[in-house]
């Protein structure tokens, strides 16, 4: 055996691997999207396995919160302010030296999405995309590029003590015509996420980590399971990607597998069967707006019009600060990685985060404490 593969000696033992499935791994080229809880789990084991290439991008800085289940990060990083992307790359620098990582410090939206998939200098497209995110906004977005360029993308999301995650394997072309994937020729091709999910969930129903609270168990779980799915995917494995999607309840001792192939079949998915990328055009989703000698950023959903429930997100929020509600709008206090912030919410979406003027930040701050 080479020096180079000695490392990865016992996972090549494993059927279907072997020297062949290692090469395919150090060849590879992974976005991960979104470098927290599940993020740096997925980062760090696909760094171990080889993945030879890793893209890893985020928005955020870390906090002392962060350290219970992100588990790239320490007490250093949050003393010395670092972006969660750059100290991920510093962290697996001393993982793995075969591994090239690129620190994207970025707020990912339909603007600039496409570009990271599929045009970065020097990488070009992807092999995989992999789920870091919090906000079904920003899934949605994936999942677009995934359809949109043939990239299999895998799911992820866990709060509380549940946890679910599927692998996209992406028709490329409408229903009746052949597409050109290994996947689609083996007719392995699986729904995509707006099959299973046409509408992304209105702001302030589902609760977040930050509102809800988390579990490390739960989120390693979820990021395991997408990495193992992603080394089948990467070593050519195909036949033993899961069709179905994962969910769990830990505190409920129950794990389940749901049947998702109807939701292609039956279904008339705006995004796989008539090719609309509708978050990658813009047409959903968010934009903001920083208002001027104020402080502050607006941010507009652009989602189905459905209204918030204010009643159910200010029991959420009062465990963070005082709030006050009326039939057009709630205002919450908020104090965030020590930084004091006023969220007020209109029950058309809208929101206007005031302590600061950059964009990222108030996205940070609406999808930490009401969702998106």
């Amino acid at each position: 055996m080479s020096q180079d593969l000695e490392r990865y000696h016992r996972q090549m033992l494993l059927p279907g691997f072997g020297e062949t499935g290692q090469r395919k791994l150090m060849d590879a080229k992974v976005l991960i999207v979104g470098c927290g809880a599940l993020g740096t789990v997925i980062a760090n084991m696909l760094a171990r396995a080889g993945v030879g290439h890793l893209i890893i991008i985020d928005r955020d800085f870390i906090e002392i919160t962060n350290l219970q289940r992100q588990v790239l990060f320490d007490e250093r990083d949050v003393a010395e302010g670092i972006p969660k992307a750059e100290a991920a790359k510093r962290k697996i620098a001393g993982i793995n030296s075969q591994v090239t990582v690129e620190a994207i410090v970025d707020d990912v939206n339909h603007t600039n999405i496409e570009r990271f998939a599929t045009g970065l200098p020097g990488v070009g497209k992807v092999d995989l995309i992999m789920d870091g995110v919090d906000n079904f906004e920003t899934r949605y977005l994936a999942n677009d590029v995934a359809v949109k360029h043939g990239i299999p993308y895998i799911y992820g999301g866990a709060v509380g003590t549940v946890g679910a995650s599927y692998a996209v394997l992406p028709h490329t072309v409408a229903p009746g015509e052949t597409g050109e994937t290994p996947w689609e020729k083996s007719g392995r091709a699986t729904p995509c996420l707006r099959c299973i999910f046409e509408q992304a969930p209105p702001p302030g129903v589902n609760p977040t980590c930050d509102t809800a609270g988390v579990i490390g168990p739960a989120v390693s779980i979820v990021a395991n399971y997408q990495v193992a799915e992603a080394l089948k995917v990467l070593t050519g494995n195909l036949d033993v990607v899961s069709p179905t999607m994962l969910n769990f309840d830990l505190w409920g001792n129950t794990f389940k597998q749901f049947k998702v192939q109807r939701a292609y079949d039956v279904g008339e998915c705006a995004c796989c069967k008539k090719r609309n990328f509708e978050f990658l055009d813009g047409k959903f989703g968010s934009s903001t707006t920083t208002l001027c000698g104020r402080n502050a950023v607006q941010l507009t959903q652009k989602a189905n019009g459905q209204k918030l429930d204010f009643d159910e997100i200010a029991k959420r929020l009062e465990a963070h600060g005082k709030v006050t509600a009326n039939k057009f709008m709630l205002r919450a206090d908020i104090t965030d990685n020590g930084e004091p912030y006023e969220l007020t919410l209109f029950n058309d979406g809208r929101a206007i985060v005031k302590g600061t003027k950059h964009a990222s930040v108030a996205k940070s701050i609406y999808a930490k404490y009401v969702g998106a």
